[in-house]
């Protein structure tokens, strides 16, 4: 049997429930160890891994008993990515980076690109710049005996962003290359299989909210997975293409099968997701070989769950590894560099040579005779001293001229006695002129009291009340917009509890207040 699983791990330098209590310098490496232990395949394919090579660490990329294979963004740092990790029994025999070739190696390539002459060279290497596939070619066995090529492509499919539509023509060319791709890979004669986050929810089943969104089934993406698909999985029908839904295949009516949901409203608490993650085989692939297909909701980690199948064939590993493997990489060959490898030898003339060498002795020379001429002209202690002696640091100091000095002899005059101009106070006004001053201090210190005390209760007044919301009298949780726009910062209050359907009492209610600016 091979078990294929996928998984969009929304990070994998981001440790996992359950392995936070590791050490941080370990924690991403152990997750990822106890992620390919959980999920128990032969072959996983992430997706989203929001690494690059520079900041791939060895003990990330290499996990015993494994061999992996990682395709990095080139564009932005901690975006996108696809990695896949492949037992040494389901080793590949050939791997490559990318769907339009642009970055095939010489060696270890793939290959069957099919006809790309309505993509610009500009378009392709922009397609696959952000590390959105990730291809590996592997020997199989059926149990007749024969043996098959079978290839995986694992792919992250681009976002359509509303507010972008850039993106939705840059999605729609992905879709494209990757059929062009695939369906080459099909003439060749190799069985093929598509896994991982396709980004569209192909059918109303596979949406939690199919029946409120606008021209559902007029979605560039859905009539694109309708060209691709059979209609009814293993079914006969009208229209035939060339893969097959597995999941679907097997479970053509189940409902609530998702595997995304928004982390941000808590929607996987009450199931409010969409189906987004799929294993894709080829027809033959899949009416013979395939013997189960299944979603893993209660893997979690990530705003997705993983998807997988099981195939009734048997690996036929290759003896030695693509060199895309990542244990090739010059940073983990274990090959140490030495500086020499870094630096050039300068060749010279024997011309050159003699006249450095000429050079340098005069040099020595001239800095030798300079040295015995200034030790020779430098005066001695005794003969410094003997024409003056050393100054005092008083001979640099004299009286100033403009300013006269007085004389000891002169005598200030005195001023007039104040208690001669002041009349005395009687014992009676002086104990009510004491009660006055006290009682003027004490209303001063009393206003400067207060004035301090309003001051510090209105810079420390705390938050406000939270509000409770409309539907369940409950305390709201705090939002801030983040879509561009002219609220873009402000801050509102909403109900706490997680987004559901609108027919759930137990699901988020429709109350809504703007926070006031403190």
């Amino acid at each position: 049997m091979l078990r294929v699983v996928s998984w969009n791990i929304n990070g994998i330098r981001r440790p996992v429930q359950g392995v936070a209590n590791q050490e941080p310098s370990n924690c991403a490496a152990v997750a990822v160890g106890r992620i390919l232990d959980e999920l128990d395949a032969d072959i996983v394919c992430l997706q989203e891994t929001k690494v690059t090579r520079d900041a791939l660490t060895e003990p990330l990329a290499i996990v015993e008993g494994y061999n992996s294979y990682f395709s990095f963004s080139r564009n932005r740092s901690g975006y996108s990515g696809v990695a896949t990790f492949c037992k040494d029994n389901a080793t590949p025999v050939a791997a490559e980076e990318g769907l339009s070739g642009l970055f095939a190696t010489q060696n270890g390539n793939v290959g069957c690109y099919g006809n790309m002459d309505e993509f610009t060279q500009e378009e392709l290497r922009a397609l696959d710049s952000e590390g959105r596939a990730l291809l590996t070619q592997h020997k199989i066995r059926t149990w007749e005996g024969k043996e098959r090529i079978l290839t995986l492509i694992n792919v992250y499919c681009p976002h359509a962003d509303p507010g972008r539509p850039e993106r939705l023509v840059f999605k729609m060319r992905f879709y494209r290359l990757l059929q062009i791709r695939a369906e080459a890979l099909l003439a060749a004669g190799s069985h093929v299989i598509i896994l991982g986050d396709l980004n569209t929810a192909h059918r109303p089943i596979d949406h939690w909210d199919a029946v409120n969104l606008e021209c559902f089934e007029e979605d560039p993406g859905r009539k694109w997975m309708d060209s691709l698909l059979s209609n009814l999985g293993c079914q006969s029908a009208s229209h035939v293409g060339p893969f097959i839904d597995s999941y679907r295949c097997f479970q053509p009516k189940q409902e609530g099968a998702f595997t995304c949901w928004s982390a941000v409203t808590g929607a996987r608490h009450l199931n409010y997701g969409s189906r987004l993650d799929y294993v894709l085989g080829d027809r033959t692939l899949v009416i013979d070989t395939f013997q189960a297909s299944f979603l893993l909701p209660e893997v979690m980690g990530s705003d997705h769950c993983p998807v997988g199948a099981v195939l009734s064939v048997s690996s036929v590993p290759a003896k030695q590894c693509p060199p895309l493997c990542t244990r090739f990489l010059p940073e983990f060959a274990g090959t140490q560099l030495k500086i020499l490898r870094f630096l050039v030898p300068l060749e010279q003339s024997p011309l050159l040579e003699q006249s450095a060498l000429q050079h340098n002795s005069q040099t020595r020379v001239q800095t030798c005779q300079n040295k015995a001429q200034v030790h020779s002209t430098r005066p001695r202690p005794s003969q410094a001293g003997s024409g003056r002696g050393q100054k005092n640091l008083k001979s640099y100091f004299q009286p100033s001229s403009n300013c006269p000095q007085a004389s000891p002899d002169i005598k200030l005059p005195s001023p007039p006695l104040m208690s001669a101009l002041m009349t005395p106070k009687t014992p009676e006004e002086e104990a009510v002129a004491k009660v006055v001053k006290g009682r003027a201090k004490a209303s001063e210190a009393k206003d400067e009291k207060e004035v301090r005390t309003s001051f510090w209760k209105s810079v420390l007044a705390g938050p406000l009340r939270t509000p409770l919301c409309g539907g369940h009298r409950e305390p709201c949780v705090m939002r801030t917009v983040k879509k561009p726009g002219p609220n873009l910062g402000r801050r509102f209050y909403m109900c706490a509890r997680p987004r559901g359907p609108p027919t759930d009492p137990s699901s988020r209610c429709n109350f809504f207040l703007w926070s006031r600016p403190s």
